[in-house]
C-alpha cells in the first residue's frame, strides 16, 4: 500500500470538507470545529460528552472545551449531568441549533455525493466491505491489547 497516496487522499478529502463548510461557517459566525462539534452531537446522539467526541473526532479535549463554551453561550447546545455517571457531562442540541443542523446534514450529503462520482454500486460495495473489514480488524487489536 503506497501510504504517500492514502495520506494526501485523506489530506484532500479534509481539506475540501472544510472548503465546502467555509460559507455556512462564516454565514453563521461560528469557528469550523465549532460547527464539526454541533455536527458530530446531532448525527451521533449517544456520543455526547467531550471525551467521547474527542475520541471519535480526534480534537483534543480543551480546543472542544472552548467550542463547547461558545455553542453553551451562544444557545446552541445545553449541558447536562449523566444519570448513571456523575462525572460526565452530556452535551445536547436545542432548539436553536435545529436550522444549522437542517443545513450542516444538507451540507454532508451532498458533500458525499461529490466525493462518490464516478464509483460504480460494486466499487461503493467494495469500499464499504473494506471498510467495515479494516474496523473489525482495529476492534480485535484492542480487544486482544486489553486481554494482555
Amino acid at each position: 500500500m503506497d501510504t504517500k497516496l492514502t495520506l494526501a487522499a485523506l489530506s484532500a478529502f479534509s481539506e475540501a470538507y472544510s472548503n465546502a463548510c467555509k460559507p455556512i461557517c462564516r454565514e453563521l459566525g461560528v469557528p469550523q470545529m465549532a460547527f464539526d462539534i454541533l455536527m458530530f452531537l446531532a448525527n451521533n446522539p449517544d456520543c455526547s460528552t467531550a471525551k467521547e467526541i474527542s475520541r471519535y473526532r480526534g480534537f483534543k479535549e480543551n480546543i472542544i472545551s472552548v467550542n463547547v463554551n461558545k455553542l453553551v453561550n451562544e444557545g446552541y447546545l445545553t449541558r447536562q449531568g449523566d444519570r448513571e455517571d456523575r462525572r460526565k457531562v452530556r452535551l445536547h442540541c436545542t432548539e436553536k441549533a435545529a436550522a444549522i443542523i437542517q443545513r450542516g446534514r444538507a451540507l454532508q450529503e451532498q458533500f458525499i455525493r461529490r466525493m462518490l462520482e464516478g464509483l460504480t454500486q460494486e466499487e461503493l460495495g467494495v469500499h464499504t466491505h473494506c471498510l467495515e473489514t479494516i474496523a473489525a480488524n482495529a476492534k480485535n487489536m484492542l480487544e486482544e491489547k486489553n486481554h494482555t
